[in-house]
């Protein structure tokens, strides 16, 4: 391999591996302006979109030991979607696209949480509720309890007057 090349692939390694997640989608026949909105719908997630050689990944993918079911993964045009945090807000970002790209793009599968997973588990993980959603739906319930008891007791006071 020549240097530039080893250098390229030495990044994608290092991308994937510093990474929580990568998502691996099929970017055929979307235009660029489609493209460098899924750029910034990424970037603010805290991800970035790589496209790569099916070669490169194929090497990164027996570098991170996946399975051998990456292999139906490595054909067509291939980009990648790297980053820290949480991944259901970037695989929202990523079906988004899919959906948008008018049958063009696709979801080809995900290493996610140690995992190599399918199309339609990332699709199934876009429906899932963010960790600030879950957040706000657990406080409302923690405090609906105390706001019934509080207008019980204000009826009673009301009534007593």
């Amino acid at each position: 391999m020549r240097i530039e090349k080893v250098s390229i692939l030495n990044e994608v390694v290092q991308r994937v591996k510093d990474s929580d997640y990568c998502f691996i989608i099929n970017y055929g026949g979307v235009d660029v302006v489609k493209m460098a909105a899924l750029r910034a719908d990424l970037l603010a997630c805290d991800s970035r979109l790589l496209v790569v050689k099916n070669t490169y990944l194929a090497k990164v993918a027996k570098e991170m030991s996946w399975s051998d079911s990456i292999e139906s993964m490595l054909s067509g045009p291939t980009a990648i979607v790297t980053g820290k945090g949480e991944p259901t807000a970037v695989a929202k970002a990523v079906v988004k696209f899919v959906e948008g790209s008018d049958g063009r793009a696709s979801v080809k599968g995900a290493d996610y949480d140690g995992n190599i997973v399918d199309a339609k588990m990332v699709e199934a993980l876009s429906k899932i509720p963010g960790k600030n959603e879950l957040r706000a739906t657990f406080l409302m319930l923690l405090k609906e309890p105390a706001t019934r008891l509080a207008r019980v007791l204000s009826e009673k006071a009301k009534k007593a007057e």
